[in-house]
């Protein structure tokens, strides 16, 4: 969804605890195809230490997570910040394995903590 936005910035995506090399989710596709993204090529893949170490910026979706890079590269720390900061540090839920009511909110979390983030990363 960040990519959308900021087409000339690296933008990447990992898990701390991804199912490596597996499709997304087929219901989390059907509503980013709802919403015009394409998620059909995306592979999930672990958040490693070298990428950690290359990024500007880590955002996660939950404060565990945060915590988790902490103790994983605890560099990372100043650079790692809640996607939903700017929504008063709202945690997005992993609507894994839930009906698809559940991706429709998590999507509409994420979108708002996107458009709440593009002012702090150049988009104008």
């Amino acid at each position: 969804m960040l990519r959308r936005h900021l087409p000339t910035h690296h933008v990447a995506s990992a898990g701390l605890h991804a199912l490596v090399g597996q499709s997304m989710d087929p219901t989390a596709c059907d509503v980013l195809a709802a919403h015009g993204l394409d998620g059909s090529s995306h592979i999930a893949r672990q958040l490693n230490t070298d990428m950690m170490h290359s990024s500007d910026l880590i955002l996660t979706m939950e404060k565990a997570h945060t915590r988790e890079i902490s103790q994983i590269a605890p560099q990372a720390l100043g650079r790692t910040m809640l996607l939903g900061k700017w929504l008063g540090e709202r945690e997005i839920p992993d609507p894994y394995r839930q009906q698809r009511p559940a991706f429709e909110h998590v999507y509409q979390l994420i979108d708002a903590a996107v458009q709440a983030w593009l002012p702090y990363l150049g988009h104008t």
